[in-house]
This record gives structure tokens, C-alpha cells and sequence, in this order.
């Protein structure tokens, strides 16, 4: 574009039970297209700061990050308990009805676990492959949130879900995991969103108010150690110094366990991580 900024297009993609919506972006053509996939509960707005840096960097393919059935824009045509298989699935008939064979992928948060299955169980469709943020829980922890970090909500006569989404979103910047709200689990490394910031998270938790808990659940429910060693791709592990401690700490163990895997650690700057995608994705001008 004239003013140096990257066009983020949006587009509906009909796949065998209903639209998928996506965001993408033009670009090099000749090296395979990079999809993005996002953390629960948004939608691929949240990654729309990572596309605008990834697109300016030479030799940028064509990006393309899809709101997962049920968040966002897209359709909810969900079963009522589906796994990260279920996900992973979704995506490959998305890539399917695009005409498009292979990729490399990235994925943040619930966005990572979906990665990691279709890597594993389609490992013939990946070049390769970006966790930004990915942990198995110990069982004690993954029964508690199951059971409480994304109720099931619905409309009521008083609009009490306006309220909770407002609270639901905040409340994230501030612990992990959000209800247990003692000092031990305030997140110290992480701002609070601006109103601007705040407003549009909460608008895209409420356009999935009723099926926004289904890509948590099956997140949380995930054993991503149990899929790693099936992954043939090279894979890079993002250890960014504002993510969840959590999350960096199982960097080591999940690089060891992929046949070809690595971690770079990476500053809070979204050019700098650009960057650093750029380069393990090897492209070239």
C-alpha cells in the first residue's frame, strides 16, 4: 500500500457445515502460506499486530489466520464436547475447501495445542511449525480449570453476561488462572489493557458467549507431550519474557521430546518477534 501499511483483508470460507472467517494477507507467492491460529477466548483479531509486522518483513508469504468455529466471526457448528482433534480436523477441511495442500503454522495458547495436533496427525501438510505458548498441566491444575476457567453462558433478562465478559477479560491480565485471585497467582509481567484494548476483546468473548468454553475445555484437556514425539516438522517453542511462567518452563522438555525442535526467546516488541519467525521460516526476499 502507498502509506507503507499491510492490508489485512477478511473473507468467509464455506467449509462442509458452515462459514469460516479469516483474516489474510498477499505476499509472496512462491513460499508456502503461514496460518495463524489464535488463543481462546478472541478470535484472529488478537493476532492482527503479528500479521501487520509479519507482512513487512521481505520475503513475507501470504498470511492467513482463521477464527476457529465458534470464536469470532465464524460459524458454531461445534459438537457440544469436542476435542483438539475435532480442531485440528476443522482446519485441514479449511485448508481443503482453500485448495491448499501445505503450510507452515503457527499457533499462541489454545491456538498452539490445535498446532501441535495437526502436525502430528497430518504431518505430510506442515513445513513448519511455531508453538507461542504451550504446557500440559498437572492433573490437579487441568481438573480446575475444566471445571472453572470457562463456564458455559447464555443471554439472561438482565444482561448479567455483558457485565461477566467485562470481568472475564480483565480479570485474565491480572491472575492466571483468572478466578484464584490471591497474590500467588497475580501476573506481575503483564499490563492491564487499555479501554480500546479491553472493549474489543470483550465485544469478540460475547460474539461466542454460548461456544466460546468448547475450544478452552478441549485446550486444557489436551496432552500436548503425548503428540510431540509423533511431530516430524521443524518446530520452534516462542519463550517470550511477558508470557505465563508456566508456559516458558515447559519450553525445555517439549524441545527435547520433537525430533527437531528448538526455543528462542523473544522480547515483549512485535517487530522483534516478526523477526524471529521470519528467520526460522527462512525467508527470503
Amino acid at each position: 500500500m502507498s502509506d507503507g501499511q499491510c492490508r489485512i483483508d477478511r473473507a468467509f470460507i464455506r467449509v462442509e457445515h458452515g462459514l469460516v472467517h479469516l483474516r489474510r494477507t498477499e505476499g509472496n507467492a512462491n513460499a508456502l502460506p503461514l496460518v495463524l491460529l489464535h488463543a481462546s477466548p478472541g478470535s484472529s483479531r488478537g493476532l492482527e499486530g503479528l500479521m501487520t509486522a509479519l507482512a513487512a518483513t521481505p520475503g513475507a508469504p501470504p498470511l492467513i489466520a482463521p477464527d476457529m468455529p465458534g470464536n469470532g466471526d465464524s460459524d458454531a457448528f461445534a459438537p457440544d464436547s469436542p476435542d483438539i482433534g475435532w480442531y485440528a480436523d476443522a482446519l485441514i477441511r479449511l485448508l481443503d475447501a482453500m485448495g491448499l495442500d501445505r503450510i507452515d503454522l503457527y499457533g499462541t495458547h489454545t491456538g498452539a495445542r490445535i498446532a501441535c495436533e495437526v502436525a502430528a496427525a497430518h504431518p505430510d501438510r506442515i513445513g513448519r511449525l511455531i508453538f507461542d505458548g504451550i504446557a500440559d498441566y498437572p492433573d490437579e491444575t487441568r481438573d480446575l480449570l475444566l471445571r472453572d476457567y470457562a463456564p458455559e453462558m447464555a443471554p439472561d433478562d438482565y444482561g448479567t453476561q455483558f457485565v461477566w465478559a467485562f470481568h472475564f477479560v480483565r480479570d485474565q491480565a491480572l491472575h492466571f488462572p483468572h478466578f484464584l485471585r490471591d497474590p500467588d497467582h497475580r501476573l506481575l509481567s503483564r499490563a492491564v489493557p487499555t479501554a480500546p484494548e479491553l472493549h474489543a476483546s470483550v465485544v469478540e468473548v460475547l460474539k461466542g458467549l454460548t461456544s466460546y468454553h468448547k475450544a478452552y475445555r478441549a485446550a486444557f484437556a489436551y496432552r500436548a507431550a503425548d503428540r510431540m514425539r509423533a511431530i516430524h516438522a521443524p518446530a520452534m517453542l516462542l519463550s517470550a519474557e511477558n508470557e505465563l511462567p508456566t508456559l516458558r518452563a515447559a519450553n525445555t522438555a517439549f524441545a527435547a521430546a520433537l525430533k527437531d525442535g528448538r526455543v528462542d526467546i523473544v522480547g515483549r516488541d512485535m517487530p522483534g518477534k516478526a523477526g524471529a519467525l521470519a528467520t526460522f521460516l527462512r525467508w527470503t526476499a
